[in-house]
């Protein structure tokens, strides 16, 4: 799998042309949903290639992260007569990039694809690293492939056209990155106040979280080995945001990977004696910013069975990426199942409920 270039942008448009005009391609196809095409569309939209392109619209939320939207797609190629030397410019948040990433994977056996992130979330995780795909069956990211996009484009410059709720949802990548690299980035993302929002600080912070996965990445493209470092929080997370969508109040993907790391840096203490100190210090965090999601023991055997359907498993067993230490991570750790249960009671017990 080939290296992606990432580019963290000082003047996205000229950048953008500079790569477009010095890329051989026939047709150019800019994919967005409804929330992007209206807030961020119109920053790239007088980029000179860009003005050239053709524009693909699909619904917005992850809810049309699915066959359906992904079949749009290819027919919207297909039709307008795209060849396997178009290219496809992914504009939006992780929806968009994991999509359009797959589309592009797939459309007359593979074409070339760049990534614009417009959220956080996207910007330092789903738009980096190459993982593609759609939700299906009710489950998350069901159908994908590994397929680096030529080059990621990120301009910090995009987050100012978020609310509150998507802030937090990309931050909470960024503390998984801090918690599964060094002490030092580690306590720079538990400084920052989401309330003040000093867009400077967090532009330093998004950078040394793209760069702490670019890292990981390089070392293990198809995730064989350490690359599950960033599985971290995701094994108990994702169970969680399929359980919101199963009851109709649907969790933004971070919301859940925020309680996902609290779940799992509680599996870290008992199985791999995580600090204490370090698990409250991050429960006390994300508390602080995060709204609970409210799930009772009526729902743990659903919880159990969501988990069963996680790629990260082997021979029948729950595979968890765990923690020993800040920046010490173990991969493929195997939980009981009382363990996991006991996890989803912390849960519950940091918030009160």
């Amino acid at each position: 799998m080939s290296k992606q270039k990432v580019v963290i942008c000082q003047d996205l448009k000229a950048e953008l042309q500079l790569f477009l005009e010095n890329l051989d391609y026939d047709k150019l196809f800019v994919l967005t949903d409804t929330n992007t095409v209206d807030k961020c569309f119109p920053l790239i939209k007088d980029v000179p290639a860009v003005k050239k392109s053709g524009l693909i619209v699909v619904e917005a939320t992850d809810l049309h992260k699915n066959l359906e939207s992904l079949s749009a797609v290819w027919k919207h190629l297909s039709n307008e007569g795209a060849s396997r030397h178009s290219l496809l410019l992914n504009l939006g948040g992780g929806m968009v990039t994991d999509m359009g990433g797959f589309a592009g994977a797939t459309f007359k056996r593979g074409i070339r694809t760049v990534n614009v992130p417009t959220t956080l979330m996207a910007s330092v995780d789903a738009a980096v690293g190459g993982k593609t795909g759609i939700n299906f069956n009710g489950l998350k990211n069901e159908i994908g492939a590994f397929y680096p996009p030529l080059c990621v484009f990120i301009d910090c410059g995009f987050l100012r056209t978020l609310d509150r709720n998507n802030i937090l949802s990309g931050y909470a990548e960024m503390i998984k990155h801090g918690l599964i690299s060094s002490m030092e980035t580690y306590a720079s993302v538990m400084l920052y106040d989401i309330d003040t929002m000093d867009y400077g600080f967090l532009n330093r912070l998004v950078a040394q979280s793209v760069a702490v996965k670019e890292e990981i990445v390089e070392k293990d493209p198809k995730e064989q080995g350490i690359r599950k470092a960033l599985n971290f929080g995701h094994t108990i997370g994702h169970a969680y945001e399929s359980l919101s969508f199963k009851k109709g109040c649907p969790l933004l993907h971070g919301h859940a990977v925020a309680a996902g790391i609290i779940s799992e840096l509680f599996l870290s203490h008992k199985v791999c004696g995580f600090p204490m100190d370090k698990l409250s210090q991050v429960v006390y965090y994300i508390k602080s910013y995060y709204p609970p999601f409210l799930f009772d023991c009526k729902d743990y055997d659903i919880l159990h069975e969501l988990m069963t359907h996680d790629k990260k498993n082997e021979g029948g067993k729950i595979n968890f990426t765990l923690l020993s230490q800040i920046g010490d991570v173990r991969i493929d750790q195997h939980v009981s199942k009382e363990e996991v249960t006991s996890s989803f009671d912390f849960y519950r017990e940091c918030f009160g409920f």
